[in-house]
Order: structure tokens, then C-alpha cells, then sequence
């Protein structure tokens, strides 16, 4: 063997080691021993070893088809495990119920029948073996894209229940590490497909792909402390609710065209302490409550601004009429949000016109 195939078989079974000591980690040493948590190690494990059966195909001579075919099989498994994996984050205490296991038939089916192929029949090359081989191949590559496609949906679709401003930082960091775990995926998948598709793509390009996949992962999952959440945060909680009820009164009713609405009267009105409501405002508004009431007052004053009716009225009237106390105060308010001076924005909505 070579340095470089040496080096190679170093750098693709280095992310190999890294995953597997991963879910060693969140399995046994990890104190939050959430379902999520050992769902994210199963996914490492298995992972590993459909990983390790390629480098070993590579640098490996006479390999028994029952380690390929069984290595194959695992990517039936890891697909479900992605999409119960996205399920559990972003939904309040998951469980596995039958229609989940019934998703692991295809699995059994193929790892049962691996059992039975022999060396001698699966090299001996005719054209039956070769149309099943192939037909199993593209049968597993397109299950497995089918279920990365389906992980991403499931994030899409519970995404559109939230609006970006209501939410958490905890729920922020969930969506943005299954982002990075779906193109993880999607980039290893690729790289595997590729392989198929030409063989002018080096096999050990897999591996290494993975290799430098699961240490950004790791990296991500430790910076977003990923391994401290699961689907509670999406949990229907008192503070959500308080927010809804927050949102109905400044926004639906628009009481923050009264220029008198203050933290503390807003708080007596919803019968919460002013700490308690600031708090609320920051978690899901992600503003002070100034922030959060001067925004709606703009944009309600950009309207009247862009208002060719409403040219005959005053800045200083349609700071009042959009709830400010002073003109001042408008006008600063109107430069953070907008990045420019009420009069301007005015002119520039004048031109447009």
C-alpha cells in the first residue's frame, strides 16, 4: 500500500472513528439521554459502519458480499432514522408507533437476503445478478433520497407554523442545525450517486466526504448546544401563549397608536409583572418593547407617508397619528428601522409614484 492510499485510509476512517466515539458519547456519557439524542447516535452508528464497508471495498481485496449487501442494506435503515430523528425535533414528545417500524421493511427484506448470496454467485457475472445488483442499488440510493426529501418537508412544513419573529433561540437553533444535517446528508449523497454514475469518481471520495461531514456536524451540534434540545422546545408554554395574547392586543387591536401605552401599563392590562412581559417581548419578538411597539407605529407611518392623500399633512401629524409623543422621537425611531429620515422617504415615494 502506498503513502497516499495510507494517508487516504487515515483521513476516511478518522470521521469514521469521530462518529462512532459521537454516539458513544451521546449514549452513554450524555446525562440528557433524550430519544432524539439516541436516534442522532443510531444514525452515527450505522453511518459508520456503511462508511467503514466502503473504505474497506477500496483497500480491501476479496471482500465478502454479504459485508457489501449488508453495508448497502444500513442506508434503508439510516433514512428512517433521519426522518424520525427531524420528527422528534420539532415535535413535543414523540414516539416510535407501528407505522414507523412498518417504514423498516424494506431494511429487513434486503439485509435477510444479503444472508443468503453466496461469493461464487455473485461474481460469476451473469446477466441476472448484474440486472439485480443494479436494480437493489438505485432501489437504495433513491429510498434514501426519498427520506432525506421527506426530513426537509417535515422542517419546511413545521416552519410555516411559525412566524421568524415569534421565534425562540432555542427553536432557531434547532432549524438551523437540521438545515446544516439535511445538507450534510444531501452532499454525501451526492457523492455516492456520483460515484455510481462515473467511475472516473474515486470511491474513497465517499469516506472522505463523510469524514469532513460528521466533524462539521459535531462541531455545529456542540456550538448550537443541539444535544440539549429536542421537540419541547416547540411545546405550547405559558410564555407562548402570553406572546399571542401580547400580539392580539398591541397588533389586532392597535394599541400601539396610543401614545401613553407603556411596559408597565401594558403589563397591569395583561396582569403580569413588567420584568415578566419584557422578558416575553425579547424571547419571541427578539426586540426591547420599545422596538416591538416604534416598529408597528412605522410601519403604519409609512403607509400615510406613501399616501398620495396624505400629502397635505404634516410629518409632525402623522408622527402623532402613528402613536409618538414627540416628533423627535419619530424621527429617530424612523432612521433605525428605515435607515433614512421620514421627509426623504417621502420624496423617494413621490418619485416612485
Amino acid at each position: 500500500m502506498s503513502f497516499l492510499d495510507i494517508l487516504l485510509v487515515i483521513v476516511s476512517s478518522a470521521g469514521l472513528l469521530h462518529g462512532v466515539l459521537f454516539a458513544v458519547y451521546l449514549s452513554f456519557f450524555k446525562k440528557n439521554k433524550t430519544a432524539t439524542n439516541l436516534l442522532l447516535a443510531m444514525i452515527l452508528v450505522f453511518m459508520a459502519f456503511r462508511i467503514g464497508k466502503s473504505v474497506m471495498m477500496n483497500f480491501g481485496d476479496d471482500l465478502e458480499p454479504i459485508f457489501i449487501f449488508t453495508g448497502l442494506a444500513t442506508l434503508l435503515f439510516i433514512g428512517p432514522l433521519l426522518r424520525w430523528y427531524v420528527l422528534g425535533m420539532t415535535g413535543p414528545n414523540f414516539k416510535l408507533l407501528k407505522n414507523h417500524i412498518a417504514e423498516l421493511i424494506p431494511f429487513g427484506f434486503v439485509f435477510i437476503a444479503s444472508l443468503f448470496i453466496t461469493k461464487e454467485r455473485f461474481e460469476s457475472n451473469t446477466k441476472t445478478i448484474i440486472i439485480l445488483f443494479g436494480g437493489v442499488l438505485i432501489f437504495i440510493y433513491l429510498h434514501f433520497a426519498f427520506y432525506i426529501f421527506m426530513s426537509w418537508k417535515t422542517i419546511k412544513n413545521v416552519k410555516k407554523d411559525y412566524k421568524k419573529e415569534t421565534l425562540t433561540k432555542s427553536q432557531k437553533a434547532i432549524f438551523e442545525w437540521l438545515a446544516v444535517l439535511i445538507m450534510g446528508f444531501v452532499i454525501i449523497w451526492v457523492s455516492y450517486t456520483l460515484n455510481i454514475l462515473d467511475d472516473e469518481v474515486p470511491y474513497i471520495i465517499g469516506p472522505i466526504v463523510y469524514s469532513l461531514a460528521v466533524y462539521f456536524l459535531s462541531f455545529k451540534a456542540f456550538q448550537l448546544r443541539i444535544t440539549d434540545l429536542d421537540g419541547q422546545a416547540f411545546k405550547e408554554n405559558n410564555n407562548a401563549l402570553l406572546f399571542r395574547r401580547l400580539s392580539e392586543f398591541i397588533i389586532d387591536q392597535k394599541q400601539y397608536l396610543e401614545p401613553d401605552l407603556s411596559l408597565s401599563k401594558l403589563s397591569k392590562l395583561i396582569g403580569q409583572s413588567t420584568q415578566k412581559t419584557s422578558s416575553v417581548i425579547n424571547q419571541h419578538a427578539n426586540r426591547s418593547f420599545n422596538d416591538y411597539i416604534n416598529y408597528y407605529r412605522i410601519q403604519d407611518a409609512k403607509k400615510m407617508l406613501s399616501n398620495s392623500e396624505s400629502e397635505k399633512f404634516t410629518i409632525s401629524s402623522i408622527a402623532f397619528d402613528a402613536g409618538f409623543s414627540s416628533l423627535s422621537s419619530f424621527n429617530s425611531a424612523f432612521k433605525k428601522f428605515e435607515g433614512t429620515t421620514p421627509s426623504l422617504y417621502r420624496k423617494s415615494q413621490v418619485k416612485i409614484g
